[in-house]
């Protein structure tokens, strides 16, 4: 299964038409990393065939400048607005692995995102998990967008 290319595609289909903002994808990490350098993540629990945690992970600076494209303002902080924001983003990430994970026979369920806010979050992902790193870029920056995952 190409979950790197399902996490790229979906990201990129996200940015075009919800953010219209243009992206370029890094080279795709295959290792935990404890600390990815950022300041808000937004992650959504996935259940069903591929089990795990969809995350998207961003500095300041990109959040800010990622969910004022997507809301049509000049946000300041990372405020209510921008922390719902960044899980509707992460969010629609994760319809769109889903959507590829069920054209390819796989069925996944999504929960509800949660956003976190702070200085150098780490995640961890659980015991016996797979996990595959994205790093995108944008105009104002660099985020990734992180899977954990178990299949079956």
């Amino acid at each position: 299964m190409q979950l790197d290319r399902f996490i790229i595609d979906a990201t990129t289909e996200v940015f075009a038409s919800m953010v219209f903002m243009e992206l370029v994808a890094g080279d795709v990490i295959r290792e935990d990393r404890a600390d990815l350098g950022t300041n808000i993540s937004s992650m959504i629990g996935l259940a069903g065939d591929l089990k795990g945690l969809l995350s998207v992970h961003c500095p300041r600076q990109v959040a800010l400048a990622v969910s004022g494209a997507m809301l049509g303002m000049e946000p300041e902080e990372l405020d209510d607005d921008v922390k719902d924001a960044m899980g509707e983003i992460a969010n629609m990430v994760a319809g769109g692995l889903k959507a590829s994970l069920l054209e390819a026979g796989s069925n996944v369920e999504l929960a509800i995102p949660t956003t976190v806010v702070g200085n150098s979050i780490r995640t961890s992902g659980f015991s016996g998990a797979s996990t595959i790193i994205v790093p995108f870029s944008v105009p104002d920056g660099d985020f990734a967008v992180e899977l954990n995952y178990v299949l079956g």
